[in-house]
């Protein structure tokens, strides 16, 4: 998570709340109470941020 924040300049709140409402990749379990999220996703994520700014 915390490298996700940097990347994005989002808060943590914001990030599930984009999920939660589709405009953001879902994380990918990785433990019982661990998530990442995918490198290639967040890429993707990115460049369509970039596309409408």
């Amino acid at each position: 998570m915390p490298s996700v924040l940097r990347m994005t300049s989002l808060g943590r709140s914001t990030i599930y709340r984009l999920i939660s409402e589709g405009k953001f990749p879902r994380p990918v379990r990785i433990g019982d109470r661990a998530v990442a999220w995918r490198q290639t996703d967040l890429d993707s994520w990115s460049e369509t941020r970039q596309l409408s700014h």
